[in-house]
């Protein structure tokens, strides 16, 4: 009996979630290699990256508007993508888990965190950036946060991430999302 699309969809989505792994790790990359880079090299590869998520996105958006059976898988997808070109999220390790709908594995992270702060092998500023896309990340995902979480996403909330938070707050206004993703790539090109 035929398949009615399944195996199709599965060999589509997997292909999708297979060249978002590869773009968030080449962005992952290039910040690992940042200084051995020139400025001009860096600022060039990572215009190229964020290129090639906006190229991506907009293949998703076509997707979704020809196929409605993707819509849901494919929406965390465009989330994770669009954070990334607008900047909402700095680290493509939480981009990746975030798209991949992979709440224990952020908090796990977000636990090692902890750990490296105390010792020394993380810094405060950084610790502070990644918590809070941690943390924003859990939040999109549904996942209830302490009140402890809540004050400290409060207390450090950027712009950017506010913005992110306020338009993406009705997943169904995609229009929205997708003039916050068009946004963050004008203003960076």
């Amino acid at each position: 009996m035929a398949s009615r699309g399944k195996s199709e969809t599965g060999k589509l989505r997997q292909n999708m979630e297979e060249q978002l792994d590869r773009l968030m790790q080449q962005l992952q990359d290039l910040e690992e290699c940042r200084e051995e880079l020139d400025e001009e090299e860096y600022e060039e590869t990572k215009k190229e990256t964020l290129e090639q998520l906006e190229e991506f996105n907009d293949s998703l958006k076509k997707i979704m508007t020809g196929d409605m059976t993707l819509v849901d898988e494919l929406s965390g997808m465009q989330l994770a993508i669009q954070a990334a070109i607008s900047q909402a999220f700095k680290t493509p390790e939480v981009i990746r888990l975030f798209a991949k709908k992979q709440p224990g594995q952020l908090r796990t992270r977000l636990a090692e965190m902890d750990r490296d702060v105390m010792v020394g092998k993380l810094s405060r500023d950084v610790y502070t950036q990644q918590k809070m896309e941690i943390l924003t990340a859990l939040r999109k995902l549904g996942e209830k946060l302490t009140p402890e979480d809540e004050t400290f996403l409060t207390e450090n909330a950027t712009a950017v991430l506010r913005h992110f938070e306020k338009v993406t707050a009705n997943l169904g206004s995609e229009d929205k999302i997708l003039a916050l993703a068009s946004s963050g790539v004008k203003t960076k090109a």
